[in-house]
């Protein structure tokens, strides 16, 4: 990622393409990396700016974090998705919305997952051996990171300058900021950034990507990607349905 967690054009450039995937993978999908990506979707040609287009989301209340992760949180998201033509800022897409609903769900109580150990360190490719479910490995991380960032910096990192709260974060993800108890790196890269990139691309009824933004930014349909025969007749063109995508909620 270089020395920004995103620089402009590198932002731009990974949200067409992790949009390509993340936009039709299953909310429990864990894994999304740049490197895995192999297709850029075709951008919608319509021609509207975000800012002109996009209103915030509707904000309801958290179910899971307190007021101090929610303050991390959406200091977090607005550094890794600031407002620019391309979308709102990531408190205004719905992000920390779809992070705190995930973590407060079954996903977030590790529904599925087997929890009782032996907890062995195991090889990087089976993933973390942890005995947390994953809203208490989120809660674990936010303090020990919240933690570090105010004795770098002497303030939270809600209250740092844009540059600064980023250069933060690609120290939190680089490893160079460590903590005794908590990996913060495996914290980052497999559970906060998966979980960043989840908001950006699932459906909205979920809370994330408001408005279907990141959607119409790539010229993604939604619901009607699905469509085998359509797969088959606009694979690699412009979708016609793209400028106006579905979501689950608009054929319930």
């Amino acid at each position: 990622m270089g020395d920004d967690v995103f620089t402009r054009q590198e932002r731009r450039d990974f949200l067409k393409k992790a949009g390509a995937i993340a936009s039709a993978l299953p909310i429990s999908h864990r894994v999304i990396g740049m490197a895995s990506v192999g297709t850029i979707a075709a951008v919608s040609s319509s021609g509207v700016r975000a800012a002109d287009s996009a209103t915030s989301a509707p904000f309801a209340g958290y179910q899971y974090f307190g007021p101090d992760e929610a303050a991390f949180v959406e200091a977090l998201v607005n550094v890794m998705c600031p407002a620019d033509d391309l979308t709102p800022n990531g408190v205004d897409c719905g992000l920390a919305t779809y992070i705190d609903r995930q973590l407060a769900g079954g996903f977030g109580h590790g529904q599925g997952r087997y929890m009782r150990g032996p907890w062995k360190r195991g090889k990087p490719q089976l993933g973390l051996q942890i005995p947390l479910t994953p809203a208490q490995f989120f809660k674990a991380g936010v303090a020990a990171a919240a933690g570090a960032c105010t004795k770098k910096h002497g303030k939270s990192l809600d209250l740092l300058a844009a540059t600064d709260a980023n250069a933060f974060l690609v120290e939190v993800q680089s490893g160079r900021i460590a903590d005794s108890a908590v990996p913060l790196a495996s914290w980052f890269n497999e559970l906060v950034y998966p979980l960043f990139v989840q908001a950006c691309f699932a459906d909205p009824m979920y809370g994330g990507n408001y408005d279907k933004v990141f959607w119409r930014m790539i010229g993604y349909p939604g619901l009607p990607a699905t469509h085998s025969l359509d797969m088959v007749q606009y694979r690699g063109k412009p979708y016609p349905g793209a400028a106006a995508p579905k979501s689950i909620a608009d054929f319930g």
